[in-house]
């Protein structure tokens, strides 16, 4: 291996890190609270930036790390199902980030969009066939009949609302000319 190549990869894991460590620390900040887990946070951000820095691969890998870590640390979960579609997919999902991989602002949007509503779709599933079970009478003052129903509304608030949060952050990053070059990963040589 050579010893740019090298570089590049220890440069990307160490970065992996760093990023993976705050989008943990976002996560216990939390901007709302459901009564049954769910949370606005900008826990996705760090993870979507990383990937528009460093790509698919590498913000996918970051996204699995951080499921892990997530579960180990906020786990309760009632089964393996919720430990694979609450944590490990659906926060590997937002490396999907990554196809917005140096293509300028329309990548930016395109890539922290997917990266986001990934992780929505798992948690939607999850949300519809596991925790349907707990569904209440009502919800939002809505009579709830529909578990996937139920999982969009909940889910749409927090995940989606996050979600929504983290594309328009990123259009922002993007929009400083001092930090665009370091979004884009045009830094990395």
């Amino acid at each position: 291996m050579s010893s740019t190549k090298l570089y590049k990869t220890i440069r990307a894991m160490v970065e992996g890190a760093i990023f993976v460590a705050i989008a943990e620390m976002l996560g216990f900040l939390k901007i709302g609270h459901l009564p049954n887990g769910g949370s606005i946070s900008l826990m996705m951000l760090p993870i979507v930036i990383y990937a528009l820095r460093w790509g698919l691969r590498d913000g996918l890998l970051a996204g699995l790390v951080l499921g892990i870590i997530d579960f180990l640390l906020n786990g309760g979960s009632p089964g393996w199902q919720s430990i694979l579609g609450d944590y490990i997919f659906a926060c590997t999902l937002i490396g999907l980030a990554g196809i917005g991989r140096r293509r300028g602002l329309p990548g930016v949007i395109a890539g922290s969009i997917f990266g986001c509503l990934g992780r929505f779709v798992c948690v939607l599933a999850t949300g519809a066939t596991l925790w349907g079970e707990w569904m209440p009478e009502t919800f939002l003052g809505l009579t709830m009949t529909n578990e996937w129903f139920y999982s969009f509304l909940y889910n749409g608030i927090t995940v989606g609302t996050s979600g929504v949060i983290t594309v328009i952050v990123c259009v922002m990053i993007y929009q400083i000319p001092a930090t665009q070059p370091y979004l884009l990963g045009n830094d990395i040589k």
